[in-house]
């Protein structure tokens, strides 16, 4: 039988139920990591993983070690792939089945780190677990030994899944990666989960800080829809621009409607820039005000911060928002032009005959990581303020909050120039 590495996956009909069968196909002879197999979700298929020859993309980190031969680090990965649908009558739901292949996407990515990472020399214990997207097979995943034991324990995916997982009063027994909700940490209120994807307040503080030292305004405006929504980023973004500016810098918050911009034209200057702060997401509200500040731009110098989200709204015009200077933070950005990127995807495409989604790309950066971190000298797990990290799709940069476990903090700042984001920060 064909390993992992040149299993050709099919393609057409359903896409999730040919990758997932051809996984469970292909998990009796894969000499490498054992995937998700023939046993039950309640039953873990594991192996060690060996070092192997073959040529796989490597981490972008300069800071990687030369790993312990005999160390053996272990993870336990919770996927909702909810395989029990997959042979029933009733079949995946779309919501079940958009789950579901994302935790394929998620897992071919991990899995390619820990390929590249065994050509090195490390070595890896890897087991999978079907969360089934359900609070009571969550729930009991939590009280498996075998996912207790594991070194780093790897999601649930979802923010209510993580919650399950930890329960009330019960704590986590092992570090928990929440490998993919932006979900403040407060949600949770637990030490040892480390949040990989920055919280809409780190956003907000990164926004705030190239304010202060880039443009370097007298005054601020925050143009609020109205809904308490747009409190999330607008909250943060001025207690971080009063510490930063030690209150020397005025903050207006006003609720616009209709666009109207007229009663702030008194406050505004022509000769430096006016900061306008926009924290929301809503369609018409954007709409409507996006435009009226593009008016506004043609007497007055206008930059304008928006929210994160925005890089997902297709509404918003790009001739608009070049005109009024919009800038966003991102912590997600993927460079196809890097060599780096560029050898993921070759050897993505080789392994599974598909092309990567997003969420390979976080499976791969994140067990690159991690997997690098696990294999040094000592518990790095409890340092990982020590080991920056620029991987393909983000970069890490974690601080300790006490109760909040980890958090990774990076976050860059975006300009919408020649109808694209550009990277000023």
């Amino acid at each position: 039988m064909t390993s992992a590495q040149n299993h050709p996956l099919p393609l057409s009909g359903n896409k999730f139920k040919l990758w997932l069968l051809a996984l469970i196909l292909i998990s009796a002879c894969s000499p490498k990591v054992q995937p998700v197999g023939r046993t039950r979700p309640s039953q873990p298929s594991t192996s060690t993983v060996p070092a192997k020859d073959k040529k796989t993309p490597a981490s972008t980190d300069k800071t990687a070690v030369k790993p312990q031969a005999a160390k053996v680090s272990s993870f336990a990965l919770l996927l909702p792939f909810s395989l029990d649908n997959l042979n029933s009558v009733k079949g995946y739901s779309a919501a079940q089945l958009k789950s579901a292949n994302i935790a394929v996407d998620y897992y071919q990515g991990f899995r390619l780190a820990l390929d590249s990472l065994t050509a090195q020399g490390y070595n890896y214990k890897l087991q999978v677990f079907d969360t089934k997207d359900d609070a009571g097979a969550t729930h009991g995943l939590s009280l498996n030994p075998a996912v207790n034991s594991s070194n780093l324990i790897v999601g649930p995916v979802f923010p209510q899944g993580i919650k399950t997982f930890i329960g009330k009063p019960q704590k986590l027994k092992r570090p928990l990666l929440s490998p993919l909700a932006p979900a403040a940490p407060e949600e949770f209120a637990d030490g040892n989960l480390i949040t990989v994807n920055p919280p809409l307040e780190y956003h907000a503080v990164a926004a705030a800080r190239f304010v202060k030292s880039r443009i370097k305004p007298v005054k601020i405006f925050i143009l609020s829809s109205g809904y308490s929504d747009d409190k999330k980023f607008a909250s943060p973004f001025k207690m971080a621009i009063d510490t930063l500016s030690k209150r020397k810098i005025q903050v207006v918050y006003t609720t616009i409607s209709k666009g109207n911009l007229t009663p702030l034209k008194p406050h505004l200057n022509n000769k430096v820039e006016n900061v306008f702060i926009v924290p929301s997401v809503n369609q018409q509200f954007l709409s409507v005000t996006l435009r009226s500040l593009d008016t506004l731009s043609r007497k007055y110098p206008v930059t304008v911060i928006g929210h994160p989200s925005w890089e997902k709204l297709s509404f918003l015009k790009a001739d608009i928002l070049q005109r009024i200077k919009a800038h966003i933070t991102s912590a997600e950005r993927l460079n196809y032009r890097a060599a780096a990127t560029v050898h993921f995807i070759r050897a993505y495409r080789k392994a599974y005959n598909s092309e990567p989604s997003s969420y390979a790309y976080k499976g791969f950066d994140q067990a690159m990581y991690f997997g690098t971190v696990m294999a040094q000298e000592g518990n790095e797990l409890d340092h990982l303020d020590k080991h920056r990290y620029k991987a393909l799709h983000n970069e890490f940069n974690f601080i300790k909050r006490p109760g909040l476990g980890w958090i990774n903090t990076h976050v860059g700042i975006y300009k919408y120039a020649n109808f694209e984001l550009k990277q000023v920060e």
